[in-house]
């Protein structure tokens, strides 16, 4: 298969970049935004048809979730208007199309997990313009495969781990929300069930994935110091009106994955297992 990984700096992109050296069974195009102009229609129409594309995964995104209630014309551009592209340019060549998504399509306020059924209903810029991609994915292109996910990590890039390792070090306590609830994902297993879609092939339709198990910001905050060994910072349970924040944030939004893994025959590992693995990793690339 001859590959497009676009947005290929972020998180998922540079574990995609890490796990493609596991299935050099594949030709790999990798691009961000000085490669590849995704918000470009002739540029992206252009790089798919001259490097015969055969499936197209799109990590790209705009992902300050406060940022975007103030900058909806950027958000709109990058998470919304960009897909649809892609998806055209897929389907013109008759290939397929991975869009990654995100549980803010969700309003939270649910409390079991998220099937792919449930109606969306999200409550934001970002989550609203996350969903409009999905449409506009749907929309254009046949084989299309949509997997939301939520409350992602790896030792790439910023993300809550590093940020709550940096401040566990440098303070000696420290407030996190205990009323938000959901379930940590790390970018590489979330890349591996990529994998499995392509190299089994693409299965048109939405899908949810995150690691197993269920937890609150608090909850994780305390699993991340135990594996990374602080013990000098006292993590306090903050509620989340004690922590104003620009953009809603989903209440719960743990997603039910028996769909990815009856579809494709993966298991996905608990949250802390992944959690300490990359902990691990983290510690090695020191």
């Amino acid at each position: 298969m001859r590959i497009l990984i676009t947005g290929a700096g972020g998180q998922l992109g540079n574990e995609l970049q890490v796990l493609a050296k596991e299935n050099p069974q594949h030709t790999y195009y990798i691009t961000d935004v000085n490669e590849l102009d995704i918000c470009d229609s002739n540029a992206v129409s252009a790089y798919v048809a001259d490097n015969r594309i055969d499936i197209i995964v799109n990590c790209a995104a705009y992902t300050a979730v406060d940022k975007a209630e103030d900058n909806e014309e950027l958000c709109r551009k990058l998470n919304s208007d960009a897909p649809g592209i892609l998806a055209r340019a897929a389907e013109a060549n008759h290939a397929a199309l991975i869009q990654i998504s995100t549980d803010y399509v969700f309003d939270g306020t649910a409390h079991i997990p998220y099937t792919e059924e449930c109606a969306p209903c999200p409550n934001s810029v970002y989550g609203s313009t996350k969903l409009d991609g999905e449409l506009q994915v749907m929309q254009h292109c046949k084989k299309a495969m949509i997997i939301r996910t939520a409350w992602l990590y790896s030792t790439f890039g910023n993300n809550f781990v590093k940020t709550m390792i940096r401040l566990g070090g440098e303070r000696d306590t420290l407030g996190v929300v205990f009323d938000q609830i959901g379930t940590p994902t790390y970018a590489k297993d979330l890349g591996r069930a990529v994998f499995a879609a392509i190299n089994q092939g693409v299965v048109p339709g939405i899908y949810h994935f995150s690691n197993e198990g269920v937890c609150s910001w608090y909850d994780f905050t305390i699993a991340i110091h135990r594996a990374a060994g602080i013990t000098t910072c006292k993590v306090k349970p903050l509620h989340t009106s004690e922590y104003p924040a620009k953009a809603a944030r989903p209440q719960y939004s743990v997603l039910d994955k028996t769909k990815i893994k009856n579809t494709f025959g993966i298991e996905i590992p608990h949250w802390e297992e992944s959690l300490r693995n990359c902990i691990s990793q983290l510690i090695v690339d020191k």
